[in-house]
């Protein structure tokens, strides 16, 4: 499988990926490198991880908590002791071993310590593969308000290995894949059809590769989201706003990423059938793919409101206004559209439906 290529770096994959990193390591006489991992990433990845790096190197391993909630700057800053304490000097190096709340938190705490060293990501999950190994996007979330803090940093490297999926249940699997079938909805209508019909996980590496691609294609063009990069956030900004409003709500179950920006891309879909041309036939089959990979979240009217009214935090916003990326057709999105506050309310009544 050949490499993906940046203007900045390479995503490598498997076997090739452990070769280039080896060399990467063998030549960059880092002071001191530390591996980032959460508790699972310990446990599950960092032993195979290590199996495969060759060469004696000076290595410090940092645990933080799993999962979303601990994406936060009060973890950032328990890192950036450990740095300290343990003698992180600028020719140090990190390799955060994990999904996207370890890539994301470890890119950030890597580009702000003294001022930035050079850090490398080895993406553990569906989500973090697809996602956040591309496009230099690294942060935290500011409360339940998701990435607001952060830099855009190209890492020296991103190192797939899809054997790392055999790890993770069938729910985080799926949560990645949503990601990935938003990467059709975007860009390609083929590539959207082609992922329905997948009903196992075993062998995905060839679309992992073209979500990867497809993903690129776009940073590519347009590395800071002036224009272009923004259809990457289709589903997202309400997506995002469910996925705050569940992280600190004391009545209900935590969705996962993908969970949320399901629930996003069928909501979007309705305003994209009302604003932007989105066929009926088009809208039906994104809530229908939507709702038979992913449990139906129910909303009262007191949920909404609260959801609505975090969209005012949404990164995309500008001069006031909410900025949706909506779909003309699959595979044909539209960016910067202005949406009515009763379209929303609409739009949660057609997902309930």
């Amino acid at each position: 499988m050949n490499s993906i290529i940046t203007p900045t770096y390479a995503v490598h994959f498997n076997e090739k990926g452990y070769e280039t990193l080896n060399k990467h390591l063998d030549k960059s006489n880092y002071s001191k490198i530390f591996i980032l991992v959460d508790e699972n990433t310990h446990n599950d990845c960092l032993p195979s991880f290590m199996g495969n790096i060759e060469g004696d190197y000076d290595f410090e391993i940092i645990e933080i908590e799993a999962g979303e909630i601990n994406k936060n700057i009060g973890t950032c800053t328990q890192v950036w002791e450990v740095l300290s304490e343990l003698d992180a000097d600028r020719k140090s190096a990190m390799i955060n071993l994990g999904g996207g709340v370890v890539t994301d938190l470890g890119g950030f705490v890597a580009s702000c310590f003294k001022r930035g060293i050079d850090f490398i990501n080895i993406p553990t999950t569906l989500l973090a593969m697809v996602d956040a190994s591309v496009g230099g996007k690294t942060g935290v979330d500011l409360g339940p308000l998701k990435n607001q803090i952060g830099v855009i940093n190209q890492p020296q490297m991103v190192v797939v290995v899809p054997e790392f999926l055999n790890t993770l249940n069938e729910r985080q699997l799926q949560s990645g894949f949503a990601e990935m079938l938003k990467h059709g909805l975007i860009r390609d209508v083929k590539y959207w059809n082609t992922l329905k019909k997948v009903t196992s996980f075993d062998d995905i590496s060839t679309l992992i590769y073209t979500s990867v691609s497809i993903k690129n294609a776009v940073v590519v063009q347009d590395p800071t989201e002036q224009h272009l990069r923004k259809i990457l956030n289709y589903g997202h900004t309400l997506g995002h706003a469910v996925e705050s409003y569940f992280l600190e709500s004391q009545d209900h179950e935590l969705l996962l990423h993908g969970e949320a920006i399901a629930v996003g891309m069928i909501l979007e879909g309705y305003l994209s059938h009302k604003l932007t041309g989105l066929p009926k036939a088009e809208l039906e089959d994104i809530k229908m793919t939507f709702l038979n990979r992913y449990k139906k979240v129910t909303f009262a009217k007191s949920d909404i409101d609260a959801i609505l009214s975090l969209l005012k935090f949404d990164k995309k916003n500008s001069h006031g206004n909410i900025n949706f990326v909506l779909l003309k057709g699959i595979g044909d999105p539209a960016i910067d559209v202005k949406v009515p506050s009763n379209l929303m309310l609409e739009a949660f009544e057609y997902y309930a439906e």
